[in-house]
This record gives structure tokens, C-alpha cells and sequence, in this order.
């Protein structure tokens, strides 16, 4: 086994412990009501896509993500759902950022925010990418 091949193996399992724990915060009811508000407007649509079904969504797809990502024949995928997901759910991070007195401190500053999820991309990428 190669270094590269450890390191892929060590950022695989954090990041599956970050999203397995985020996406269970999902569905702890006071992070979930605070996370479905901050859903923009504009993405919630009738008795389907509520807040709360949005936010049921997505911690699911990280939980199944976060769990993907440790099975060496669906990391690859996984992972790139993965990078996916974070960008999917940014606008959320935006209106958050852009309503700083309504969300407190989940309201990270927009640029901020930005980078740390373009590096947690970045980080996904090298952590299943093929380099043989």
C-alpha cells in the first residue's frame, strides 16, 4: 500500500464521520428546524418540498454518502455525489450568510463559507480519486 493510498483511506473515514454526523444532526429536531429555515424561499415547493422534508433529504444523502464513501467500489461515486451534494446545498449556506441576524452563528459569512466548501470539494476529489 502506498502513502497515497493511506492518506486516501485516512480522508475517506473523516469524511464519512463529517457527513454521517452532519447528515444525524438532520434529524435531531432542533438543528432541523434551524437548518429548514434556512432553505431559501424559492427552494421549497407545496406539501413535498417543505424545510423540513428538504432537510430529512439531505441528511439522508449524507448519511448514504458518508457510508458510500468507505466501500472502496462505491467511493468513487459516492464521492462524487458527494461533491455534488455541497454544491447543491450552498444556496442554503448563501441565504444564511446573506440573513446574518435571523441565523446567528450558522450564518457564516458568504466568501468563508465559499472556500470551505470549494477545499471540502477538493479534499473529496483527492480522497477518491483514481491515481493509478
Amino acid at each position: 500500500m502506498t502513502a497515497l493510498q493511506i492518506v486516501q483511506i485516512v480522508l475517506r473515514i473523516l469524511i464519512a464521520l463529517v457527513f454521517i454526523g452532519m447528515g444525524i444532526n438532520h434529524f435531531r429536531p432542533k438543528a432541523a428546524r434551524g437548518m429548514a429555515a434556512m432553505i431559501p424561499p424559492w427552494m421549497k415547493r407545496g406539501r413535498v418540498l417543505t424545510g423540513r422534508n428538504l432537510v430529512r433529504f439531505t441528511g439522508v444523502c449524507e448519511i448514504v454518502g458518508g457510508i458510500g464513501i468507505l466501500v472502496p467500489w462505491t467511493a468513487l461515486v459516492a464521492g462524487i455525489l458527494l461533491m455534488i451534494f455541497l454544491v447543491a446545498v450552498f444556496p442554503a449556506n448563501a441565504y444564511a450568510a446573506e440573513h446574518p441576524d435571523k441565523f446567528g452563528r450558522a450564518a457564516i459569512p458568504f466568501w468563508p463559507r465559499f472556500v470551505a466548501q470549494v477545499v471540502f470539494i477538493a479534499i473529496i476529489l483527492v480522497a477518491v480519486a483514481p491515481f493509478n
